[in-house]
């Protein structure tokens, strides 16, 4: 019996391309570079925002990452300004929340996304309290795929690894929720394809949250 579902937040519960990128291209532009577009933003994701600028930064041509450190305080004060710029739920991501918590399930969000910046999305689009549990990247707690995260929420509701459902859009997804045990649903409609997330062959690959009901939940 399934009575925990924990989420990732960019590219599986709403879609927050738009202001990542934004946010990416404005310190680059900081530093004299040009911007970055989203299909590279896709591939520079998921593994906290640190490792977000290297990549961001060595494309665009600063190898041996000279503003780096200068461009992380910089990231997290643009980003406080642009971190709900055109953000939006992935279509049926509302309907399958809602049938979820109708059956008693607790949701929960994990994301490697700051702290703050998570319970911002959450809270602007869903309202406070909406969640059982929102957790972002935060000191002392170390980032997925890490599963040290996955296990506090577990805790939390007391259910066992069997008992929750993990989904993601990223191969750090997978390696979270695969390592912490949970059974693990791969979701296509955002930032990575589907040939990525089945490579790490997790229990399921959905391209639409309708499939929940049908494919996992009977």
């Amino acid at each position: 019996m399934i009575r925990c579902c924990i989420f990732d937040l960019d590219g599986t519960l709403l879609d927050t391309l738009k202001a990542l990128t934004r946010t990416t291209s404005l310190v680059l532009e900081h530093f004299g570079y040009g911007p970055v577009d989203e299909d590279h933003i896709k591939q520079f994701v998921g593994d906290g925002y640190k490792n977000q600028m290297k990549r961001a930064l060595r494309y665009s041509g600063d190898e041996e990452l000279v503003h780096f450190q200068e461009s992380l305080p910089l990231y997290m004060e643009l980003f406080a300004e642009n971190c709900m710029y055109q953000v939006k739920p992935y279509d049926g991501i509302r309907e399958l929340l809602e049938a979820l918590k109708s059956r008693g399930i607790s949701i929960a969000v994990l994301s490697n996304k700051p702290h703050a910046r998570t319970v911002e999305n959450i809270e602007t689009i869903f309202g406070k309290g909406y969640f059982d549990y929102v957790a972002g990247e935060q000191p002392g707690i170390p980032r997925k795929p890490d599963p040290a995260g996955v296990r506090r929420i577990l805790d939390r509701f007391r259910v066992k690894p069997e008992e929750c459902l993990y989904f993601g859009d990223t191969s750090t997804d997978m390696q979270t929720g695969l390592g912490a045990g949970l059974v693990t649903v791969g979701v296509t409609w955002g930032f990575r394809d589907r040939t990525e997330l089945e490579s790490f062959h997790p229990q399921y690959v959905i391209s639409d949250p309708r499939e929940v009901f049908g494919k996992i939940l009977c």
